[in-house]
């Protein structure tokens, strides 16, 4: 009996070893990745005060780098249509200032190029035209062709879209304004004999002389005068967005109307924006 209790105790310390073999052991783990700190989270105030950081800018770039305007007439066809939403640079034409002159992308308005102004004719509103005479420049037409300081100019850009011709229009300023031939300022009927030497007209200094791509309706310079450099605007950049447009549509002024055209873009807005006029460069 004894033994047989050795023999039985004896087999149970070898199940135990065998099994203790197998049992693995805890190791310590020694980590190499340093402690993160995690990232506070943002309160309701700074939110608050990063989002009052953003609309301030934002307004700062409206008001005065870059302004939004919409085309409302066919004078500047086929370069911009009506419904054309352009974004223009304020900051490029402004007159410089002393202190912050060095630091601005200041320059003169060059020859051809377009520009937004305020109109000389009627205060408050913004005309858009191409700048065809700079101080000093002498200025006449000729059936319809524009020769600047003796030379004809080829303008790839114009478009004649009417059959009957305007004699004052086509050979400016050859004759003198008249109502006849839609000449309504009388100001500028009064003052335009007093720039003309020889066939040109020239233009004074600190003025321009701006005519519509859209030669045959434009209303330009030719019936209304100079542009003053104070008036300058800016220059168009791209057209953001483009809506087919009805020609009379910026003389809708009532509230009705204009409610009546909104719900016509909102039912509209996919099928007669025109999408392949969107970032177009304007030039």
């Amino acid at each position: 009996m004894r033994r047989a209790g050795r023999v039985r105790s004896s087999c149970c310390a070898e199940r135990i070893s065998e099994t203790d073999t197998n049992v693995p052991k805890k190791e310590k783990v020694i980590s190499n990745e340093e402690p993160v700190d995690e990232k506070p989270r943002e309160t309701t105030v700074e939110f608050l005060a990063s989002l009052a950081g953003v609309l301030v800018t934002g307004l700062f770039i409206i008001t005065f780098v870059l302004q939004a305007f919409e085309i409302p007439s066919s004078s500047m066809e086929d370069t911009l249509l009506i419904g054309d939403h352009v974004f223009v640079n304020r900051e490029q034409f402004a007159l410089p200032t002393h202190w912050l002159g060095p630091l601005m992308p200041y320059r003169d308005i060059h020859r051809d190029e377009i520009a937004v102004f305020m109109s000389p004719e009627q205060p408050g509103l913004f005309l858009v035209k191409r700048i065809i005479g700079t101080p000093g420049d002498h200025i006449h037409l000729r059936d319809d062709v524009v020769y600047r300081n003796g030379e004809k100019l080829v303008e790839p850009f114009v478009r004649h879209k009417r059959q009957e011709h305007n004699p004052y229009t086509d050979n400016f300023p050859a004759l003198p304004p008249s109502e006849a031939y839609g000449v309504r300022n009388e100001k500028w009927a009064q003052e335009m004999p007093s720039h003309i030497q020889g066939d040109d007209i020239v233009v004074p200094p600190d003025n321009y002389f701006a005519m519509g791509d859209n030669r045959d309706v434009s209303y330009d310079s030719r019936f209304w005068g100079f542009v003053p450099r104070a008036n300058i605007i800016g220059r168009p950049m791209f057209i953001y967005w483009s809506f087919e447009t009805p020609d009379n549509q910026y003389e809708m002024r009532s509230m009705g109307d204009r409610l009546g055209f909104l719900a016509h873009i909102i039912i509209h807005f996919f099928d007669e924006t025109r999408w392949s006029r969107t970032l177009r460069i304007v030039k």
